[in-house]
């Protein structure tokens, strides 16, 4: 098996965005301490238990369904539905300031992509290799990296509960390489932990083979302002459910405008050619 290197909370940024870039994945141990996850937690915890494994008319389409199997309580649009998650976990400054750092040459601004639960229950199979990048499939290749997405430990991952295997170097590899069992990392990794990797990093959710252990994690991902989310902020977190929050995470949910005036381009998501976010601290939307 592979390995994905391991920082602790307190490391430098820099060191962060230097593994990242160099193996494509990154483990960050106890980023959130224990009180901001018991609150993210009791929150979600009624949306979990309502939450149906088997997906029955859910998604999109079947292959999402079958992509998340049938033993996986799903929680959607979590930015909506707890504060602790859009006010603390989401503008957390380590994980912008790596999006900072791996985006800023390519956007703007960055925003949420989206921020599903993952409850993974015993019974789980592995899921299919793939790159979240792909939901882009029509960017041309090569390209800059356009997303940054974390897997955020809300329970301890471990081998047998189903925690994220990740393929280290995929990110550089070419698209039809599939990963051998000696490149493969499993992410394991105590609650409030969090594996950052790129959008072209080859993961995969694992498999569960534990009796009675259901594998809790949040997977939290941030694209370039100029691309359209696989989450439809605006209806999954309306503004009447955000409001109160700071105005960074109302700008990371896709409320502020993405002005690319000042480097030669144009401007995205305005409301009356203003920026909403300006419109709502004014009290005119």
């Amino acid at each position: 098996m592979a390995d994905i290197r391991r920082l602790r909370a307190d490391d430098e940024r820099a060191d962060v965005v230097r593994v990242l870039e160099e193996d494509g994945a990154v483990i960050i141990e106890r980023l959130f301490p224990d009180d901001v996850l018991a609150r993210c937690n009791t929150e979600l915890d009624p949306f979990v238990a309502d939450a149906a494994p088997d997906h029955q008319g859910a998604f999109v389409n079947p292959a999402i369904a079958y992509f998340f199997g049938s033993q996986t309580r799903h929680v959607t649009g979590v930015a909506g539905k707890s504060h602790t998650f859009a006010g603390e976990l989401m503008v957390h400054p380590t994980l912008l300031g790596v999006c900072d750092s791996v985006l800023g040459d390519n956007c703007v601004s960055y925003i949420l992509n989206l921020a599903h639960l993952l409850d993974r229950g015993p019974g789980s199979e592995q899921q299919l290799w793939h790159r979240d990048e792909l939901v882009w499939v029509h960017l041309p290749s090569p390209h800059r990296e356009v997303q940054v997405a974390t897997m955020i430990a809300l329970v301890d991952f471990t081998a047998d509960n189903g925690a994220t295997r990740i393929v280290p170097g995929s990110h550089r590899w070419p698209a039809d390489r599939q990963p051998t069992a000696g490149e493969i990392a499993v992410a394991e990794m105590p609650a409030g932990s969090v594996a950052i990797y790129l959008g072209s990093t080859l993961h995969a959710g694992g498999a569960n083979v534990t009796d009675a252990e259901w594998r809790r994690g949040m997977h939290c991902s941030y694209v370039v302002g100029w691309l359209r989310t696989e989450e439809n902020q605006y209806l999954a977190s309306p503004l009447e459910s955000v409001r109160g929050l700071p105005r960074r995470s109302l700008e990371l949910l896709g409320y502020g405008a993405h002005d690319a005036i000042a480097s030669g381009g144009g401007y995205l998501g305005t409301v009356e050619l203003q920026d909403p976010v300006e419109l709502i601290a004014a009290g005119k939307l």
